[in-house]
């Protein structure tokens, strides 16, 4: 190879020291940073903040008028596959969740884009900002401009607005006692993430999981009724219910052989493919757990932090399993009790 000789481009998630919504940060540690960033406000503030800092919730709301009510979220990440049009796809669909998981509609969205120049073309780029682009244009959003900047990693995602109407908004601070869960998409993708990142293996059930959108099951569960939901990501399912049962003052018990799995997601965990995110996850959670009597193994893919997951619904929703129930809060304080 000459000097002038480019070097040969390799795999997209190779590029990245993690993947996908793996890499946030650690729940604890984020926490302690914006612990104090919640008791603050403007003086004169222009719109009625709904949904805060205060509970951990998926998206910011705030009152713009007496019907409606804007969500403001962003997300972004570093390759979770190598193919760039579907990295592109998998993030959009991941930043437009959270809207979804407010019971809301996406109606605009910027992209977010971190590129190494100088490493990989452009090109690459341009099938990304595509795939979101299409994503985006299936949920009804537009996506009107963003920011990019010149950074050693990949990193691409979106910022979205969305609206909702007040008194239809999904919390999750507002789980009762006495009503069942719901889980809209099957665990693994995590797990299976880490695989390809690894080997190179493609799983095409993955990546459509990934990018199917949760508006149906978000439009069913504002329809039903439902007051409290969350979706399953970076912190996986124990780190987001906890979340839940946490901020709602209550204790869910998990019935974890009704949690369904993407194939290949088992044998691949058994197989050593855990990301250092999920077992950060794990070790979070752990000492609000009651789990005696499930493997480690069991608790692991239970923690498996996802990218572009499912709702967790409280309540029920047609189609999709219910995975366990919400009680009144453990004297012991724990807020997840699995059996």
């Amino acid at each position: 190879m000459t000097d002038q000789e480019p070097s040969p481009i390799r795999r997209l998630t190779s590029y990245a020291h993690g993947g996908g919504c793996a890499c946030k940060i650690p729940p604890g540690e984020l926490e302690s940073v914006v612990e104090g960033l919640r008791f603050t406000g403007p003086s004169n503030p222009e719109a009625e903040l709904l949904v805060g800092l205060e509970s951990g919730d998926d998206a910011a709301v705030v009152r713009v008028s007496g019907d409606t009510a804007l969500i403001s979220t962003a997300d972004f990440f570093t390759p979770v596959v190598d193919d760039a049009y579907d990295w592109g796809r998998i993030a959009a669909a991941n930043a437009l969740s959270d809207v979804y998981a407010m019971g809301g509609r996406p109606v605009s969205a910027i992209n977010l884009l971190g590129w190494p120049r100088d490493v990989l073309p452009f090109e690459l780029a341009a099938e990304v900002l595509r795939g979101a682009l299409d994503i985006a244009h299936s949920a009804g959003c537009h996506v009107a401009g963003g920011h990019s900047i010149d950074d050693p990693e990949p990193k691409f995602g979106m910022a979205v607005t969305g609206l909702v109407h007040p008194d239809r908004i999904l919390r999750n601070n507002t789980g009762r006692a006495g009503r069942p869960l719901t889980l809209t998409k099957p665990l693994g993708v995590g797990i299976l993430n880490n695989r390809h990142k690894t080997t190179g293996e493609d799983f095409p059930h993955a990546v459509a999981s990934m990018t199917a959108l949760n508006d149906r099951t978000s439009a069913q569960a504002v329809q039903g009724g439902v007051e409290c939901a969350t979706d399953i990501t970076g912190f996986g399912l124990l780190g987001h219910l906890h979340k839940l049962a946490r901020a709602s003052q209550v204790t869910a018990v998990l019935n974890s052989a009704a949690v369904p799995y993407l194939e290949g997601a088992r044998t691949s965990l058994r197989a050593g493919y855990v990301s250092g995110g999920t077992r950060r996850n794990l070790e979070w959670v752990r000492p609000h757990l009651d789990s005696s009597s499930v493997t480690e193994e069991e608790l692991l893919l239970l923690a498996d932090a996802q990218t572009s997951g499912g709702l967790l619904v409280v309540g029920e929703i047609p189609g999709h399993p219910i995975i366990g129930e919400l009680i009144p809060a453990a004297e012991t304080g724990k807020t997840i009790m699995i059996k």
